[in-house]
């Protein structure tokens, strides 16, 4: 497995890096630099600017609008991205019409499904939401109990979703519903569009720790989708549900690593202005975060060299999810040590991205903005497969140990 670039993958990192400083204003300080109103403005404005450069929609094909960049020209793109301070999707819904419908239509949509949402979901007309997870079936997918059934030209659906990231802000949902009620399981479900402005649809914003409403839960009550709007055809939602998660591998690894060094540089500048630089079991704890944040760098780049030379992930991914999710709490667990008691007073900017490290920019002795990221790094060991999940798979598939003995009655 080679993990060195190319003098040709140099070379575009070079010019990636250029078009940044060419496009950015002179006198940019990152993302995290800007207020509210400023990044009101300033989203839209960026949304043009990535278009026009073939960094949005990078992986997707030209004939499509994208950038038709490999794998490799789009990990460029995001770590470069990362390290400027500026967002690689400026609105909250980019990332599930780009990085996930998107791709999941050019495989399995009709050319008419792709020809009608692929020019709107890339200029910003359409924005969709997620909708696997309902009540009682989080992390089972194939438990939905959202049901559909065809009234001649159309779907009637009735069912709920919830935990929809960005879905207070969506138009359009893409979601898994069973068209086939008769048969349990897997079967039976299809993988339907859905338009969320219309009377049959209620959303609800979901209040979070850090008082954001940052998810939403959605309810069908009759709502109507067209019948040409099943993906892959009926019966198929289970086989398109699946690899549409797939698309979300590869690219953003190291825009991950280069985020979390970001981040300790600022942690390192709180514990300066704090009078802790002395304190060695704050230095020493400083110091393992530094070494996660290398290993994140690793992982990413052993993923990244495995999926360029076309080789299946497979649990291995189960590692970086128990490991980032445990790295992101540490480190605000660190900050909020580090605060002390001042953390409860709630004083500087916001935070400014929902998950994960904030971008360059924002101020380092904020502690609404520490306390604000501890908040979002609790939840990060449940959502996307809990630890103990990852750490069955890491035992039972990767280190061969004997399979977790299940239960094989109904508790009472």
């Amino acid at each position: 497995m080679d993990l060195r670039y190319s003098a040709a993958e140099q070379a575009y990192r070079d010019e990636v890096r250029s078009t940044l400083r060419s496009l950015l204003p002179a006198d940019w300080a990152g993302y995290g630099a800007l207020g509210t109103e400023e990044r009101a403005r300033f989203d839209p404005w960026w949304r043009e600017r990535l278009l026009e450069s073939g960094m949005f929609a990078a992986g997707w094909p030209a004939e499509y609008g994208g950038g038709g960049l490999s794998i490799i020209e789009q990990s460029i793109v995001a770590e470069e991205l990362a390290e400027a301070g500026a967002p690689q999707y400026p609105t909250p819904n980019d990332t599930f019409g780009l990085q996930l419908l998107g791709p999941t239509l050019m495989h399995y949509g009709s050319p008419e499904q792709r020809d009608y949402f692929l020019p709107r979901t890339l200029s910003g007309e359409i924005r969709w939401a997620q909708g696997y997870s309902e009540p009682e079936a989080g992390s089972d997918l194939f438990n939905v109990r959202t049901v559909a059934h065809r009234s001649g030209d159309t779907w009637i659906v009735n069912g709920q979703k919830v935990w929809q990231t960005a879905g207070t802000t969506a138009n359009w949902i893409f979601t898994v519903v069973r068209t086939d009620p008769e048969v349990k399981g897997a079967k039976g479900l299809s993988f339907l569009l859905i338009p969320i402005d219309q009377r049959g649809v209620t959303v609800r914003g979901i209040r979070n720790m850090a008082g954001e409403t940052e998810l939403a839960e959605v309810f069908f009550d009759d709502a109507v989708a067209r019948a040409d709007h099943v993906v892959g055809g009926v019966g198929q939602g289970a086989t398109v549900a699946m690899a549409l998660l797939g698309f979300e591998r590869g690219a953003g690894g190291l825009a991950l690593a280069v985020s979390s060094r970001i981040e300790l540089e600022r942690l390192a500048k709180l514990i300066v202005e704090s009078g802790r630089a002395d304190d060695t079991s704050v230095t020493r704890r400083l110091a393992r975060c530094r070494a996660d944040a290398h290993a994140i760098r690793c992982l990413a780049l052993r993923t990244l060299a495995a999926v360029s030379s076309k080789a299946v992930p497979g649990a291995e991914s189960s590692v970086t999810k128990w490991f980032v999710s445990r790295y992101r709490q540490r480190v605000t667990e660190l900050a909020l040590d580090v605060l002390g008691p001042d953390a409860v007073a709630l004083v500087g900017p916001d935070t400014v991205a929902a998950r994960g490290p904030q971008p360059k920019g924002v101020d380092p002795t904020s502690r609404t903005a520490w306390i604000q990221a501890a908040l979002h790094a609790r939840p990060i060991t449940v959502y996307g497969g809990s630890l103990q999940i990852q750490r069955n798979t890491i035992g039972e598939r990767l280190l061969g140990l004997p399979r977790e003995q299940r239960p094989t009655t109904a508790a009472r």
